[in-house]
């Protein structure tokens, strides 16, 4: 496929089934053989450290909600480091925090299932804290030469009505969490809580002196991660926020099997408002693609939906890069069809369709044209 570089994450609970205490050695060999095999491909291997599998035992001693997640999660980077800082250059910290924060301890929807907004809030706070804290145990036991980053969700977020002040306020406010919120107290800006001053003294339930500082960390790259945009109304019904999105299903538009609507514009968009941060670092977009129903027939699998998302998404970056943005470089999501957590194996995004009987992989229709895009005119 023309391929140079490959993005993986490596499970928690693999390589420390306690979160802590002595390495799992399977775990680690397990690892040692992924990078060695794209090492040996010429792949440059992207190691993310956490992808939302929190060790269960860890869970168990309250998980994000505890403070003592920091230092777990610093320490079980340092391994990482020591292990495979001889061989993997890129790194990432943290794999969307506002999704397993959010969806994991406020909507209920993923691991540890939760709805409490207290729990939420710790679990935020201790992420962004783990965030830096992971960043400054990289930076410790890696090579100079060692790039690290981290990745964040966003969505490009617009008023439902485009004259309503109160649908205007409420879209900073929805700006504010969901794609403001762990980025600038990397930079030392803090919490964004200038649209909501209750959530300021909530969260300084949670605080304790000295936390703002550790908040910050240098990062060398940002990873972005957008698959849509969302529109967003006042709502009387939900406190603080005082906002709601709605459904791309209810606007009428064209959406992937995720109900997301197909709005490639957002990547632009994003990478502009993530760029205009005074000391941001330069940009890479981590995740990027497009769930389609997919049907495999006769040894292909024709696709034109995902191949026009990619061929569009990828022209949005290219537009970026001419408005001067600093991004360098795109990952496709996904490389096989795979798990997609609370909506299981039914969503494909893969440029390579996995048939889970068999285990058979077919390359679809848009991983041919993304490896012809990136091997360029023969």
């Amino acid at each position: 496929m023309g391929l140079t570089d490959f993005r993986f994450s490596a499970a928690w609970a693999r390589v420390l089934p306690s979160g802590m205490g002595r390495p799992n050695q399977q775990g680690l060999d397990f690892y040692d053989r992924l990078v060695d095999a794209c090492l040996k491909r010429d792949l440059r291997p992207w190691l993310t450290l956490y992808h939302w599998d929190l060790p269960s035992a860890l869970q168990a001693r309250g998980g994000w909600a505890s403070r003592d997640v920091v230092g777990w999660f610093a320490d079980y980077a340092d391994l990482m480091a020591r292990h495979f800082g001889d061989r993997v250059a890129h790194w990432m910290v943290l794999n969307e925090p506002m999704v397993f924060v959010g969806a994991g301890h406020l909507l209920g929807v993923h691991a540890p299932g939760r709805r409490h907004l207290g729990a939420f809030l710790a679990a935020a706070h201790h992420a962004t804290l783990a965030q830096a804290e992971g960043g400054r145990a990289l930076r410790a036991a890696l090579p100079a030469a060692a790039r690290i980053g981290t990745t964040f969700s966003c969505a490009y977020l617009t008023p439902h009505r485009p004259d309503s002040t109160r649908d205007a306020a409420a879209t900073r406010r929805a700006d504010a969490v969901l794609n403001r919120f762990f980025v600038e107290p990397t930079l030392g800006l803090g919490y964004p809580t200038e649209e909501m001053p209750a959530l300021r003294w909530l969260l300084a339930r949670y605080q304790q002196p000295g936390d703002e500082a550790r908040l910050a960390f240098d990062f060398d790259f940002w990873g972005i991660q957008n698959y849509t945009r969302e529109v967003v109304r006042f709502s009387p019904w939900l406190p603080l926020q005082w906002a709601a999105l709605v459904p791309a299903r209810q606007r009428g538009v064209f959406c992937t099997d995720m109900d997301w609507e197909v709005y490639p514009e957002s990547i632009y968009q994003m990478l502009k408002q993530f760029s205009a941060y005074k000391n941001a670092p330069p940009l890479v977009i981590t995740e990027s693609g497009a769930a389609f129903p997919d049907v495999c027939q006769g040894g292909r699998v024709a696709d034109p939906a995902r191949r026009a998302y990619l061929e569009a998404a990828i022209g949005q970056v290219l537009r970026a890069q001419r408005a001067g943005v600093d991004v360098r470089g795109y990952f496709a999501w996904s490389l096989t069809d795979n798990f997609e957590w609370a909506a299981g194996y039914a969503p494909r995004f893969g440029l390579v369709h996995v048939d889970y009987e068999t285990q058979q992989r077919t390359l679809k229709d848009s991983g041919r044209w993304y490896g012809q895009f990136l091997r360029g005119p023969a």
